[in-house]
């Protein structure tokens, strides 16, 4: 992954509160900023300093100016994206004022200087990640910044896709705004600590095979499945949660602290001199950890960016298909059960020098793939014949090879009903009556299910029922029902499970109405992130803040069903299933060709999981324009 076509003048990192957490600033490319706008000196520049032809150009702003800047804009624009729409409170001058939606993510910050003139930085890359706000400011034509100006002096309101000189059209020929945002989503994850690579799973214990397996298999004994060591460099310094006090001060705070040297050794390697050229982070750290391949290539093999040195050591290639599957069942006749599966190949190829790789996808007619996706160093055939083939030379470690989407081409993993009635104001009745694994033939697996009934409106005090399989627990505000617990899979047989009970609720306490929610969303360009954090400085508490927030667009529907705001009316499922997809997309080990040819052996595993999987309620309403997340 590579920032093409980008260099970056400076990087700043800001806490919540609008302090500068971490800068980092490239005089090379400055310089080369300076030298342009010095040669568009005679183009039409107002000469105060203050746009793109002025013959001197400003300097970078310094660390309490960025801040002082960010909060003077989160200020004028009410938060700290902005609303990207031109309202009444938008003034000449403002990102709101160009009207375009995107201006919340590629924003302007305007400097004030006590010294010399004000003068204005953009396009400023904006992205909030871990509490922090991360801003990075490429390098930018003076022609661009010019008619970016012009923009925010516009008397019409918004633009038109087909006209010239839009937001758009100076964004399209821009390549470097991509660049920044890729910069800035991987400093994020350093930020974070989601660093981590895709997961390939291995087997781990050897299939002895026969009528053993099909043994150990019925009665739910079986070699389990782990994920592979990912990393191939040497361990580094946590990112997420550096020791000490350190960290419990900055948890006050509101915000974990972050390793600012593992950052800064990143951005050294990934960007020289601000010019992205690998932005995988290991890579960098494998690089720097290691060193490139001291090993001279065939004169005829040119080593990719993607693989900065050789591997060593035992050969083998790992593949892994992780799929997940969203599905809403309603169990209505006049109301259809929604299944789609995402999916992903991911690989690990242990192989010495810079082999390629052939490997054949089978079942696509079954899988009916709707889309796919390949890493770039993947070049794949056109699809003939139910199989498409893919070639590619593997970088290190673990990648995704492809995604894809897909529906559900056999029976839903656990299917039934869920119904929930209120006996009282405080008392309700349900009833579960599931299938689990219906046609689900070895070597399918299920490790481990369970159900979830949320409760976020009221606390639940006691529950009562004995179900028919599985242990039963509660929380503050759920019901979780563990029927296959980890450890004793189910393979090779269904089993039906049914839970009737009934749940008790403490009597409700005096809670705002649904008016004063509204109130809180008033503003329509409210964001979670700041009135978050004024909740917290306010003493408010945090827990019922969030609470607020998720019910506050929920309307409550008729009394006899108090538990139903609309999206809440139903169970959530989750499950994990090791050997099948549920898609029918596969590979085939064996015809997996390396060239040129070495003794390296393929395994091939296969995991599903659940992602929004959704039981509703067969006695409420039935939501089908409130489903969870993407469904």
């Amino acid at each position: 992954m590579s920032g093409g076509g980008c260099s970056v003048r400076a990087i700043w990192i800001l806490t919540p509160h609008d302090a500068v957490a971490f800068s980092r600033r490239f005089a090379v490319v400055e310089k080369r900023w300076r030298a342009s706008w010095e040669a568009e000196g005679g183009g039409g520049g107002d000469g105060d300093g203050r746009g793109a032809g002025a013959p001197t150009p400003p300097q970078l702003p310094a660390d309490h100016e960025v801040a002082a800047a960010f909060a003077d804009r989160r200020r004028r624009e009410g938060t700290a994206r902005g609303s990207g729409i031109r309202t009444s409170l938008s003034s000449v001058g403002l990102d709101s004022w160009v009207d375009d939606p995107i201006t919340r993510q590629v924003i302007s910050l305007h400097i004030n200087k006590e010294e010399s003139d004000d003068f204005m930085i953009w396009p400023v890359v904006l992205q909030k990640r871990g509490g922090y706000y991360v801003l990075v400011l490429p390098l930018v034509d003076p022609q661009s910044f010019r008619a970016y100006e012009n923009l925010l002096k516009r008397s019409d309101c918004g633009s038109s896709a087909k006209e010239n000189g839009n937001f758009s059209s100076i964004l399209l020929n821009l390549p470097c705004i991509t660049g920044a945002f890729m910069v800035a989503h991987v400093i994020g994850d350093i930020i974070t600590g989601d660093i981590a690579e895709p997961e390939v799973i291995v087997s781990s214990g050897p299939s002895v095979g026969g009528l053993l397996d099909s043994l150990t298999g019925s009665i739910g004994i079986s070699a389990r499945s782990k994920p592979i060591a990912a990393p191939v460099a040497a361990p580094t310094a946590s990112v997420s949660s550096p020791v000490g006090a350190a960290q419990s001060d900055s948890l006050k705070g509101g915000v974990r602290p972050f390793d600012k040297d593992l950052l800064r050794n990143f951005i050294i390697g990934a960007m020289p001199f601000g010019q992205p050229q690998d932005l995988n982070y290991t890579n960098v750290t494998s690089i720097r950890t290691t060193g490139f391949s001291g090993d001279p290539l065939p004169t005829d093999q040119k080593q990719p960016a993607w693989k900065p040195y050789l591997y060593k050591g035992r050969q083998r290639i790992l593949f892994s298909s992780l799929e997940t599957i969203n599905a809403a069942l309603y169990d209505r006749d006049d109301v259809p059960d929604f299944l789609s599966v995402s999916g992903q190949v991911t690989c690990r190829a242990e192989l010495e020098g810079l082999p390629d790789v052939s490997l054949p996808l089978t079942g696509l007619k079954t899988a009916h793939v709707e889309v796919s996706s390949f890493h770039h160093c993947v070049q794949a055939s056109d699809p003939t014949d139910n199989k498409q083939t893919l070639v590619f030379q593997p970088p290190l470690g673990n990648f995704v090879l492809m995604h894809y989407q897909a529906p559900c081409n056999i029976a839903p993993p656990v299917k039934g009903f869920y119904q929930l009635s209120m006996v009282s104001e405080n008392e309700g009745a349900f009833l579960f009556k599931l299938t689990l694994m219906e046609g689900y033939k070895s070597p399918f697996i299920m490790e481990f299910c369970m159900i979830t009934m949320p409760f976020p409106r009221r606390r639940v005090a006691s529950y009562e029922g004995n179900p028919s399989i599985g242990t039963v627990s509660m929380t503050e505000h759920s019901i979780e029902w563990r029927i296959v617990s980890s450890g004793r899979g189910l393979s090779g047989r269904s089993i039906e499970a049914t839970f009737p009970g009934t749940v008790k609720f403490f009597p409700r306490t005096t809670q705002r109405t649904n008016s004063s929610f509204r109130s809180v969303s008033s503003t329509a360009y409210t964001e979670d992130s700041d009135s978050e954090q004024d909740n917290v400085k306010n003493g408010a508490s945090l827990d019922d803040y969030i609470m607020e927030k998720i019910n506050k667009d929920l309307q409550a529907v008729d009394l006899e069903e108090p538990l139903s705001w609309q999206a809440y009316n139903y169970a959530k499922v989750s499950f994990k299933i090791t050997g099948g997809t549920l898609s029918g997309l596969t590979i085939d080990p064996k015809s997996v060709n390396i060239y040129p040819s070495v003794k390296a052996p393929a395994e091939y595993t296969m995991q599903a999981s659940s992602g929004d999987y959704i039981l509703w309620n067969t006695l409420g309403k039935c939501p089908t324009a409130a489903l969870p997340r993407d469904l």
